[in-house]
């Protein structure tokens, strides 16, 4: 029974998140620790659902060239190389300090869904210049994302739009490096026994269908705009929930 119950959240999240073009590792973590997962084993497969949602819309971007090499590479070597300390990190901070840590960070995407405001892409920034960006960027994101059992993309895009980049490119190249980010934290995660075969078996099926339903469902019902409001306000009941339960 709760296996079922983790299936229909899971492809309902997926599936609302896919919309915006979200990965869901930031909400999948708190509701399967709710739900009696432990955390470390909730984090791993939040990461795992991370690489197969996004990976579809990967394709999505890379087949339309909305993907960014010369800021996405950096990035993704720093993320992949930096989530796996996060990983191993995990294990040795207090659940309570990995929770406070969560419930800022969904106060962060929370804010970021109803405040942020993509800029115009801006022309001229060098090689170097991004190398040197995208190799902090994706090492701070990495770390985080390997520590909380997210990807870390809520750290990339601001970056990403503050750079000047245009906003699809934006979302396209964020997408791409969180699904290497969130697959190198994962296996840092599983390398270490935080894992459940039938949690990731059908936690995975559930976010397959999810997203690609969502992907379909995309331009109906909701706006943008609106999605992205519900999200934060989902996100912010989430962080009080949290925060009510370290007090």
């Amino acid at each position: 029974m709760l296996y079922l119950v983790i299936a229909v959240i899971v492809f309902v999240l997926a599936g609302v998140l896919a919309m915006a073009g979200l990965g869901a590792a930031f909400l999948f973590v708190p509701i399967f620790y709710w739900l009696g997962i432990p955390l470390q084993v909730a984090s791993s497969t939040a990461l795992l659902l991370n690489v197969v949602s996004l990976s579809f819309a990967s394709v999505v971007y890379w087949r339309a060239r909305l993907v960014n090499l010369r800021f996405g590479i950096p990035i993704t070597v720093a993320a992949v190389a930096l989530a796996p300390l996060g990983a191993i990190a995990a294990p040795h901070v207090p659940t309570r300090v990995l929770l406070a840590f969560f419930a800022a960070f969904l106060v962060f995407a929370g804010s970021m869904m109803l405040f942020y405001r993509p800029r115009r892409v801006v022309r001229g920034r060098q090689g170097p210049a991004e190398v040197a960006m995208g190799s902090g960027v994706g090492g701070v994101a990495g770390f985080l994302g390997g520590l909380l059992g997210v990807g870390g993309g809520n750290v990339i895009l601001p970056a990403l739009s503050g750079a000047g980049l245009d906003a699809k490119v934006v979302a396209g190249t964020t997408g791409f490096a969180v699904v290497f980010s969130s697959l190198s934290g994962f296996l840092g995660r599983i390398s270490m026994g935080g894992v459940n075969g039938a949690l990731l078996a059908v936690s995975v099926i559930a976010t397959a269908a999810g997203s690609v339903v969502g992907s379909r469902l995309m331009s109906t019902r909701l706006s943008s705009p609106q999605l992205k409001r519900l999200i934060a306000i989902v996100l912010y009941a989430v962080a009080i929930k949290m925060i009510v339960g370290l007090v």
